[in-house]
C-alpha cells in the first residue's frame, strides 16, 4: 500500500471519506493523558509510532506540557512534509536507547504482516517504559463495527485475541486500548486491570 499524498488526502483530508477527525483524535489524546495522570505516571516523553498527519500532537502536547513529543512515521511523504522521524516500527531504534513514558500506536499494526507485527509489538515493549495506547483494526471490528466503505481492508487483519496475547508479554491491559508496561514505575490496583 502506498502511503502517499493521495492516501492521506482520501483518508484524512476529505471529510466525506476521512476515517477520523481532529476532534476524535483530541478526545483520544485526552484519554491517554488522563490515564497517565490517574496511574501517577510522570510524563516527560511521548512517542507517536505511526503518527501519520500528527493529529494527536497538539492535544497531547497541550495535555502533557512537560513532555517532548516524537513522531515516528514510515511514509516518505509525511516525513518530508512534517519532519517526523522516519522508520518502521518493527525495526526502529531511538537515539541513545531512549525509552518513552507514553507510546501511541494507533492503527498501524494491521498494515504489517504477522511476523512484522509481532516484531513491532516486541519493539513497543522495548520503547515504552510506562503507558501504551495501542489500537488496531481487528477481524471482529472489520466484521461488526467499522464502515467498510470508508475503511481500507488490509492483509493484516487479525483477531483481537492475537493482539492481546502478543501485548500481554510486556504489558498489562487497562482497557480502552490502554496498556501499562509490566516494569512501569507505578503501582496500580488489581481492579484497574482487565481480566
Amino acid at each position: 500500500m502506498a502511503f502517499d499524498k493521495a492516501y492521506y488526502d482520501r483518508y484524512y483530508g476529505d471529510p466525506r471519506t476521512a476515517v477520523t477527525s481532529r476532534a476524535e483524535m483530541a478526545q483520544r489524546a485526552r484519554l491517554i493523558a488522563a490515564a497517565a495522570d490517574y496511574v501517577g505516571l510522570p510524563v516527560r516523553s511521548v512517542l507517536d509510532a505511526g503518527c501519520g498527519m500528527g493529529l494527536m500532537r497538539r492535544p497531547l502536547c497541550q495535555a502533557l506540557p512537560r513532555a517532548v513529543y516524537t513522531g515516528l512515521e514510515a511514509s516518505d511523504y509525511l516525513c518530508r512534509r512534517f519532519g517526523w522521524q522516519q522508520g518502521l516500527l518493527q525495526d526502529w531504534r531511538p537515539p541513545r536507547r531512549q525509552r518513552y513514558d507514553i507510546v501511541v500506536c494507533y492503527d498501524v499494526l494491521q498494515y504489517l504482516e504477522r511476523e512484522a507485527a509481532r516484531r513491532a509489538i516486541a519493539n513497543l515493549g522495548r520503547l515504552c517504559r510506562g503507558l501504551l495506547y495501542c489500537s488496531a483494526l481487528t477481524r471482529e471490528d472489520w466484521e461488526h463495527n467499522c464502515d467498510q466503505r470508508l475503511t481500507d481492508k488490509v492483509p493484516g487483519i487479525r483477531p483481537v485475541a492475537w493482539y492481546r496475547r502478543e501485548l500481554k508479554r510486556s504489558f498489562v491491559p487497562l482497557g480502552c486500548s490502554l496498556w501499562l508496561h509490566r516494569a512501569a514505575p507505578v503501582v496500580t490496583w488489581a481492579m484497574d486491570h482487565v481480566a
